[in-house]
């Protein structure tokens, strides 16, 4: 691995390469903090599927396309004369050194909870107004329902067992199945939703990420149904032609390859 040295060589050689882009490149000089957004979340997105793969020297590469936005947006500001990389930097070590008591200062703590618990009261010392302020409006819907849970138990808003949890979802379930009949689509889709976030609570409970448990899924399904497309063609057969249980002969077969 890198010496400390090399390592803050090569943030300084990404530094004076942006320079050089945003003095000299047409497009690098054009782009503004709202242009490159999309872009942010864009390669932010392929980190995650890296990091589901495994996939380490990917990971590597997604990581530096994340730290050039990163890079890119310091240089923007700087302009502005708003704040510098510098500025940036400085700014999440006080942060950390702040919120780290049990590291930096005499707080003691017993376990990763207490952590959490000291975490959002500091936040609210800072002048928060509420311990969900953090969370981006913008997230994905299950992503901003794993944080909102994240953070009300962060301040002692749980349940005390996951078996609680397990009767609270199927008491949404039965829920869900009485709206069902009743065939009331704005309520089927309000327990619905119940359901959803009594899920993901639940996830929660057995230390599992919904979101990377999902895309594990997404994934898993893609791969079986591009064999069962791929075997289909390969016997000269019209996947459109197939009935459900010629399908489910090759989609066997597929979940045997693995």
């Amino acid at each position: 691995m890198n010496t400390r040295s090399d390592q803050l060589k090569a943030i300084e050689r990404l530094l004076n390469i942006m320079d050089d882009l945003r003095e000299k490149c047409p497009w690098d000089r054009k782009q503004t903090l709202e242009s490159l957004r999309h872009l942010t979340i864009e390669e932010v997105y392929e980190l995650g599927d890296a990091i589901l793969d495994y996939d380490l020297e990917e990971v590597k590469k997604e990581l530096g396309d994340v730290l050039l936005h990163i890079v890119f947006y310091s240089k923007i500001g700087s302009e502005k004369k708003a704040f510098d990389i510098a500025d940036v930097a400085n700014s999440i070590c006080d942060k950390l050194i702040d919120r780290h008591p049990h590291i930096y200062g005499d707080v003691k703590v017993k376990n990763e909870d207490e952590v959490k618990k000291n975490w959002e009261a500091l936040k609210l010392k800072e002048g928060k107004s509420s311990v969900l302020e953090g969370v981006p409006k913008s997230l994905p819907a299950m992503i901003k329902a794993s944080r909102i849970q994240d953070k009300v138990a962060g301040v002692g808003f749980d349940w005390d067992q996951d078996s609680q949890v397990l009767e609270k979802l199927n008491e949404e379930l039965n829920e869900l199945s009485v709206e069902v009949k009743e065939n009331n689509h704005d309520k089927i889709e309000a327990e619905f939703g119940d359901v959803l976030f009594s899920m993901i609570n639940y996830a929660r409970f057995l230390g599992v990420n919904p979101e990377d448990a999902l895309e594990r899924t997404n994934k898993k399904f893609i791969k079986r149904f591009q064999f069962l497309e791929q075997s289909t063609k390969a016997d000269g057969k019209d996947l459109n032609q197939l009935s459900l249980e010629e399908m489910d002969v090759y989609w066997e077969k597929a979940k045997l390859k693995e």
